[in-house]
Formats: C-alpha cells, sequence, structure tokens
C-alpha cells in the first residue's frame, strides 16, 4: 500500500467517525428542545477541529509507522488524486446550492450549517472510495 493509499484511509476513516461524533452529540441534545434549538455551534467546530487535528496526527504516525516503505509519490498517485478531488467536489456545489436554497427560503440557520457540514462530509468520503478504488483497479483504463 502506499503512503498517499494510507492517508486516504485515514482521510476516510477520520471524515467518517468525526461526522457520527456530531451526529450523536447534537441528536443526544435535541432528547429534551426541538432540533433546531440544539446548541450545535461548539460540537460542530470541534468536530472540525477535531478531525483535522487527528488526521495530521494520524497521517504523521502512519507515516513513522511505515517509513521503510518511503514517501514516494508517483504519476499514478497524481492522477488518481486529481479524479478523486474532483469527483468529491461534486457534494461541494451540491453543499454550496442547497445551502443557498434553505437561505433563500428563510430556513433555520441550524438546518444550513447543517447541509453545508454533511456535504463537506460527503465530499470527503466519495473522493476517498474514489481514490481508494481507483488504488484496487486498473486505473490506466480510465
Amino acid at each position: 500500500m502506499s503512503y498517499e493509499e494510507r492517508n486516504v484511509w485515514v482521510m476516510f476513516v477520520v471524515s467518517v467517525l468525526a461526522y457520527a461524533v456530531y451526529v450523536v452529540v447534537v441528536l443526544t441534545r435535541a432528547q429534551d428542545v426541538p432540533l433546531t434549538e440544539v446548541a450545535y455551534v461548539g460540537p460542530l467546530l470541534w468536530s472540525i477541529g477535531g478531525a483535522i487535528v487527528v488526521s495530521i496526527l494520524a497521517s504523521i504516525a502512519v507515516g513513522l509507522a511505515n517509513r521503510r516503505d518511503g514517501h514516494m509519490t508517483d504519476q499514478r498517485d497524481k492522477e488518481i488524486n486529481r479524479l478523486g478531488e474532483r469527483t468529491g467536489q461534486s457534494f461541494v456545489v451540491i453543499g454550496a446550492l442547497a445551502a443557498m436554497v434553505l437561505a433563500l427560503m428563510e430556513a433555520d440557520w441550524f438546518w444550513i450549517a447543517n447541509v453545508v457540514y454533511l456535504c463537506f462530509v460527503l465530499s470527503a468520503i466519495l473522493s476517498s472510495v474514489t481514490k481508494l478504488v481507483a488504488y484496487r483497479r486498473d486505473f490506466s483504463a480510465w
């Protein structure tokens, strides 16, 4: 497994776990109050910040654990990264459009923030899955 592929796994796992923790915290807080009145800003910011820090630390740990394999990136890694990023960006666009529609409908800020965050997470997941599939299959035929 290449250095780049290991980092893709880190991003995938951290993205899923961070969002899952956020959802659990928000839904737990929503047991006594309506969902739109939950204090979601703190958990959302901690979830994003925590995911960034954990992702950096996990990438460093994976790199150190496999330092004998080297950190070389070849043309295939670059092409796979480009494909994955382009694929994942679709959810960033979808999230922006959804947030704009919600803002035009004067929806509660809770829904706008959460649709943007969800689409960022879906973007990371789709990008990671695309890259992992490309690493496992014959990428040259794409």
